[in-house]
């Protein structure tokens, strides 16, 4: 599995391309950008790598993750997936909801939704989707061998807000305990800030000392 990140947007969104060695399939995960300049880096190096993307994938519905999905699945002709509590907020409620921080949000409906368990398959690659609500109702981490994606539930020494609409202190510490129960080794990718691993975060991360 190949790891590649842009930081995108205003608020420094980790956009990643994962993709298959062998045979090329990729993802894209969290598209928040909001500027040409970036969409185009990211075209430019899944053309350059002759990558295949099979997908967009929304770890939760905030506009600074999904607010490029339109772009790219126009360009690549792709669905858009994202947990169906969250879907929501890639149509009507979410533009409302992005307007009022200042987004201006490009993505179309989701076309597929994702629950807890369901396996996103690219090439030789899974990843497995793992509900983790408390950031969003919809929020979900993705989970591989040896990575785990966590939109804005984990952050290498921190975890995402809970005090904005919807969120909840108690679904996140619900979701956090489960992310204790996985093994120490997956190497972390958030959706803002540094990589980690879950051994570093166990160790260190204040949030996780609740446990």
């Amino acid at each position: 599995m190949i790891v590649q990140m842009f930081m995108v947007g205003r608020l420094l969104t980790n956009c990643f391309i994962v993709s298959c060695i062998k045979t090329g399939e990729a993802v894209i995960i969290d598209p928040g950008y909001d500027a040409k300049q970036e969409l185009q880096q990211i075209i430019q190096y899944i053309n350059e790598n002759k990558l295949k993307p099979k997908c967009i994938i929304n770890t939760h519905g905030h506009p600074d993750h999904i607010c490029g999905n339109g772009p790219l699945k126009e360009q690549f002709q792709i669905p858009i997936m994202i947990h169906e509590k969250d879907a929501k907020m890639l149509e009507e409620p979410g533009r409302i909801f992005a307007r009022a921080y200042g987004f201006n949000i490009n993505t179309p409906p989701a076309d597929e939704f994702l629950n807890e368990g369901n396996l996103i398959r690219f090439g030789e690659e899974t990843l497995k989707v793992i509900h983790t609500p408390g950031h969003t109702p919809g929020s979900i981490c993705l989970l591989s061998e040896n990575e785990i994606f966590t939109g804005d539930t984990l952050f290498a020494g921190s975890i995402g807000r809970t005090d904005l609409p919807e969120g909840s202190d108690e679904d996140m510490r619900k979701s956090l305990k489960r992310l204790l129960d996985l093994p120490e080794h997956l190497t972390v990718y958030p959706g803002h800030g540094p990589t980690s691993t879950l051994k570093e975060e166990k160790l260190a991360n204040p949030f996780l000392q609740w446990f």
